[in-house]
């Protein structure tokens, strides 16, 4: 089949892959400084919140509020599984282990697409494709071995359980994109992009609130959840949605294999964070399963 002439010419699609994958990559980064000083809660509740008033009134100027009524009940629950209960691992999770290995984690997301596409919406995947499953999440399996630890460190956090907060986070991912592919099918993408951050809002606000730090927020805490808001969620958003009409939504899906590169880049030069071999090699295993997994590489003939 012959490739949509916009998406095989056009090279402005390249940019915009490099640049959402930058953006999200940084938002690990924003993750971990918000959430030291915040907590974890107050931090995924402002950034979702933060959202929510950048999209808006992009939504209302072009005339999408009516929509946005209309289908509240659906952006809600989605809001709720791709945001609100994600960012909330993610941000747990990052007061215990590295920005990098936690975007290695969020590197699973389409494995669990697949699994939850393949028992829910019974798209079975081909042989090629359940090989890539095995192995995407035999990387899970190694990464978790060498770096998941029951056991408390001086703060009080285990990495264990951190880990395992990132991979609740990634299933949820999974989970929303069946529901959107089974019940949200040709809604505007502002209306489901606005209406999850306005639904994430709401859902974490009494834990934002209830959560709130009693001591003062440093500068940086605060222009790192607005980066997290405004740039890592309602900019990347428009982005995102962009990339899938001029790229197609391979292409766009593909952007989860880039993003580690960038947050393991972010969190060695403004973190000092340090990566190992071992999770370079993990890293490697889990984005060779999940690009068999989705198909963007199929062994053999179908």
């Amino acid at each position: 089949m012959t490739a949509p002439v916009a998406a095989t010419h056009s090279k402005g699609w390249v940019l915009e892959f490099v640049l959402l994958a930058a953006i999200w990559g940084a938002s690990f980064l924003f993750m971990r400084i918000g959430t030291l000083q915040l907590g974890a809660l107050p931090t995924a509740g402002l950034r979702v919140g933060i959202a929510a008033l950048f999209l808006l009134p992009i939504l209302l100027a072009r005339g999408l509020g009516r929509a946005l009524r209309a289908h509240w009940k659906l952006t809600f629950v989605v809001g709720i599984l791709n945001s609100a209960i994600p960012f909330a691992c993610f941000t747990y999770a990052l007061q215990s282990i590295t920005s990098g290995l936690s975007s290695i984690l969020n590197a699973t997301v389409p494995l669990f697409g697949a699994v939850i596409a393949w028992l829910w919406l019974k798209d079975r995947p081909n042989g090629s494709r359940i090989l890539g499953l095995a192995v995407g999440f035999l990387g899970v399996a190694l990464l978790a071995w060498d770096k998941a630890s029951f056991k408390p460190d001086a703060s009080g956090n285990a990495t264990g359980w951190a880990v395992l907060a990132c991979l609740l986070a990634t299933l949820c991912y999974g989970i929303s994109a069946s529901f959107t592919k089974r019940y949200m099918a040709g809604m505007p993408s502002l209306v489901s992009a606005t209406g999850s951050q306005l639904g994430a809002a709401v859902g974490l606000l009494p834990l934002t609130w209830w959560y709130w730090p009693a001591h003062a927020v440093s500068l940086d805490a605060w222009l790192a959840v607005i980066a997290l808001g405004v740039l890592c969620s309602g900019v990347a958003y428009i982005l995102y949605f962009r990339l899938i009409e001029r790229a197609g939504p391979a292409r766009a899906l593909a952007v989860t294999f880039a993003i580690p590169v960038f947050a393991v880049l972010y969190g060695v030069a403004f973190l000092g964070e340090v990566v190992t071999p071992w999770m370079v090699g993990c890293g490697l295993v889990i984005v060779a399963g999940t690009t068999l997994s989705t198909g963007l590489i199929a062994l053999g003939r179908k």
